[in-house]
């Protein structure tokens, strides 16, 4: 039977880009893949796996490259009441995160919510993100680099810009990178990603195609401030020294965690996991 989405309906799957290297953390990332780094003695994994359980999220889909088996071995094939499939891409040294976005082309035929490996954030900022074409973004602050939009009267985003990129006076809003996707937007989504991978640009952003697609009409999303509560984007030590300090104790409720116990990783296997083969029908090597 065939499952028709409706934007008024919750979210209830994730996809989560872990493939990176995370070398701007060095020398944290040298035995641990960026999203086992820890904020206050608990991992970004683990926060984000609570935050999803709390919110009802029923799958996640995490897209794997560097010291996978560590990422495996943390979540196993289920974490509360959330199924864990896995998609390992063997390419993740040289290319960018628009190729992770592809490869989950795959396994993902339901509205989803899409998420960078790196983010700390409140979990009940994730209560408006629960439905489908929607874009989390936040005030521009001194500390805030990367994609912004801007907006229209209708709380819509116009325009996607790189973050030195002129808006022509108008206000710029940081991009969380945290979309709720809808099953009709990824469809659309879906095509440009094949066109772009096609073409072998395995190196831009996925934000160049929501860009595209949001000047030529074909994607809408909807505004969700962050603004009023705590987040950060953690890409340096000095980006971890200020989460820490954002989610201290002493001015934040730590999230109540999955109780598991802590992973040997000298001695790690792969457990309970499925794997997906990556598409095959691309050659790589064009000449650009």
């Amino acid at each position: 039977m065939k499952h028709h989405y409706f934007k008024n309906e919750r979210v209830t799957t994730a996809l989560l880009l872990a493939a990176g290297i995370g070398s701007r953390l060095y020398p944290l990332t040298q035995n641990v893949p960026k999203c086992l780094t820890k904020v206050n003695g608990i991992s970004i994994l683990e926060r984000l796996t609570a935050t999803l359980n709390q919110h009802g999220f029923k799958r996640l889909v995490v897209i794997t490259g560097y010291l996978e088996n560590h990422i495996r071995e943390f979540l196993g094939d289920q974490v509360g009441g959330i199924k864990i499939d896995y998609i390992y891409s063997p390419l993740y040294r040289t290319t960018n995160n628009i190729y992770s976005l592809w490869m989950a082309c795959e396994v993902i035929n339901e509205p989803f919510l899409l998420l960078e490996s790196d983010l700390v954030f409140d979990e009940s900022l994730l209560d408006a993100m629960l439905y489908s074409d929607r874009i989390a973004v936040a005030k521009m602050q001194p500390w805030m680099n990367g994609s912004c939009v801007t907006i229209n009267k209708f709380q819509q985003v116009k325009a996607f810009f790189e973050g030195n990129a002129d808006a022509f006076g108008e206000i710029k809003y940081k991009t969380v990178n945290i979309y709720s996707i809808s099953l009709a937007s990824w469809h659309r989504i879906e095509k440009k990603l094949d066109q772009r991978i096609s073409e072998g640009k395995v190196n831009d952003y996925y934000e160049t195609v929501f860009a595209e697609m949001i000047a030529d009409g074909s994607l809408s999303f909807k505004i969700v401030s962050f603004d009023g509560k705590p987040w950060y984007e953690i890409d340096t030590i000095g980006d971890l020294v200020k989460a820490e300090k954002l989610f201290s104790s002493d001015n934040y409720t730590i999230p109540k965690t999955i109780t598991r116990s802590q992973p040997d990783y000298p001695n790690m296997q792969f457990i309970n996991a499925v794997t997906f083969p990556p598409k095959t029908t691309v050659t790589l090597n064009v000449t650009k």
